[in-house]
């Protein structure tokens, strides 16, 4: 059951940036040809803890302001409602998953923390990280289940209560970070505008790091995510 509320989870927390997007009349920044940042030097030899961590343990290694830099806004949490209204359109695989609409009820990844802040140089860039937490042989099944799914739709449609949303993906090269990673862009059309969002995964152990929001912003501070979330 964990895999289809996961992949619920992790398409609303895209289709709120999106919406939020939408909202202030901008799309995000356009991605760049650069390469995915290498990982740390300090910590990246380091084998992570293979129990899970707690729901308090993983707040405490998000990203912070002091982490982000000048020019970043925490924002407040999103409230967790509106993902019993996402319904998958076009999808089989996603439709399997998530399409019922569980928005987490049956989650079976019972640790996670979450934290989304603005950029005030980007007129609509955003960034959110998630972590999640659980034994190595349910989240890294689950994980991959989850993001082979989302990519292998090129095309789709999200519905938000009655608000439609276009869908198109594509697979992109997973960084050298941790156990196994994956990266997706996606383009979401709504009101007649378009908006590009990239989506990282990285799981370390235990522990599963996504980085989602304007590509440049998920490739300057992905790195530094799954450092500190590796403890």
């Amino acid at each position: 059951m964990h895999r289809r509320a996961s992949a619920v989870l992790s398409l609303a927390a895209l289709v709120a940036l999106t919406a939020s997007g939408c909202a202030k009349g901008s799309a995000s920044p356009a991605p760049s040809d650069s390469a995915p940042a290498a990982p740390g030097k300090s910590t990246a030899a380091a084998k992570p803890a293979e129990a899970p961590l707690s729901s308090a343990a993983l707040s405490e290694r998000l990203l912070d302001e002091s982490d982000l830099g000048q020019g970043y806004t925490r924002q407040a949490k999103t409230d967790s409602s509106h993902r019993d209204d996402v319904t998958v359109i076009g999808c089989p695989a996603l439709e399997k998953l998530g399409g019922d609409g569980a928005a987490g009820s049956d989650l079976d990844f019972p640790n996670s923390a979450e934290a989304a802040f603005s950029y005030i140089r980007g007129s609509g860039s955003e960034v959110t990280e998630e972590l999640y937490s659980d034994t190595v042989s349910k989240l890294a099944p689950g994980t991959r289940t989850v993001f082979e799914a989302m990519t292998g739709c090129p095309v789709y449609q999200v519905v938000v209560g009655d608000a439609p949303i276009a869908i198109t993906t594509q697979k992109l090269p997973a960084p050298a970070l941790g156990d196994e990673a994956w990266s997706q862009l996606l383009t979401f059309t709504a009101g007649g505008r378009d908006t590009v969002m990239k989506q990282t995964a990285v799981r370390a152990g235990s522990v599963l790091i996504v980085v989602s929001g304007s590509p440049a912003l998920v490739d300057t501070h992905l790195t530094r995510a799954v450092n500190k979330a590796r403890g």
